[in-house]
Parts: structure tokens; C-alpha cells; sequence
């Protein structure tokens, strides 16, 4: 079973970590959260979901998963903001691990300069920064690359996100 890095700050989207996590939890993998200082508890856009963090940035290294999950929100946005986060997404992309983002969750890959020539989707919002990025903008509901990179855009293209994500991890 996979060992799921999961980077994620304040104002994440709610459903965006707490419907993964629970999937990939269920299926067997283990998600790890990762934010600035391990302890620190996190807490979702919509004030539904409080998420305690397992390890801090600089206590961990993308050499310890198997996958990375970037949750959407405004949390992708602070997160990127921070180049231990940048070039940490970097590596999984750069190593062609798995990688699934949501929402806005691509604005890491972005930063990251990862997504050139990459089919992928995100939020409406950041359709123009993505194909700035030379990403392959994609409005579907997922978008799978490589079978590496899942991309999907909404809470409500969950569903369609969790069976890509689990589906890239069982290969």
C-alpha cells in the first residue's frame, strides 16, 4: 500500500482532503499531512474539517512517499508561497510519482514549473495561469497524465477524482 504525502495549510477545501483521505484511508494507503511545523492543526475554508498535522516540511523528504495530494482551497496558494513546499511538489513530478491535485491545487505545480506539456484541469480561475504554465487545459471533470498526474476540478468532480487517484495507485 502507498504512503500518501498530503501537503495542506489553512483555508484548504473542506470536502477536497476530508472525501480523499477518507478513500485512500479505506483502501488501505496511509495519508500523512504535512505543513509548516508538525502538531499544528489546520482548519478548512467551510470550518467543517479540522486537520492536525503528522510531520513538518523540513522533517520529511519526498523520498518517504509513494504519492502526493494537494488539496484545493486557498491552501495550494499559501503553500506555494513557501519553496520547501515548491520544490518538494517538484520532486514528485521531476521523479514521475504519483501526483493528484484539486481545484486549486495545481497553483503548487505551477510555481513548481511542472505542468508544461501536461494534460491537466483545475479550477476556472486558473485555467489561464495553467496554460501560461504550458499545461493542456483540459474543463473535464478529471484529467489523468502519464498516469502519474490527476487532476480534477470542483468539489463536485470528487467522485470522478478519488477512483483516478486510487486507480493511478494501484498500478
Amino acid at each position: 500500500m502507498a504512503k500518501i504525502a498530503t501537503v495542506i495549510t489553512n483555508l484548504f477545501e473542506d470536502s477536497e482532503y476530508t472525501e480523499p483521505a477518507k478513500a485512500f484511508q479505506e483502501a488501505g494507503h496511509e495519508v500523512v499531512t504535512i505543513e509548516k511545523e508538525a502538531g499544528n492543526e489546520v482548519k478548512g475554508k467551510q470550518g467543517d474539517a479540522t486537520v492536525k498535522i503528522d510531520i513538518g516540511i523540513s522533517d520529511t523528504s519526498p523520498d518517504d512517499y509513494d504519492a502526493l495530494f494537494i488539496p484545493g482551497g486557498f491552501s495550494p496558494d499559501q503553500l506555494r508561497a513557501d519553496d520547501r513546499f515548491v520544490e518538494f511538489a517538484k520532486k514528485f513530478m521531476d521523479d514521475k510519482k504519483p501526483v493528484f491535485a484539486i481545484c486549486h491545487g495545481p497553483q503548487l505545480l505551477i510555481t513548481a514549473k511542472t505542468l508544461e506539456g501536461r494534460d491537466a484541469t483545475g479550477y476556472k480561475s486558473i485555467k489561464v495561469d495553467m496554460e501560461y504554465a504550458g499545461a493542456n487545459y483540459a474543463d473535464k471533470e478529471v484529467v489523468v497524465c502519464q498516469n502519474q498526474l490527476v487532476t480534477s476540478r470542483t468539489p463536485d468532480d470528487l467522485p470522478a477524482f478519488i477512483r483516478e487517484s486510487k486507480n493511478v495507485l494501484d498500478k
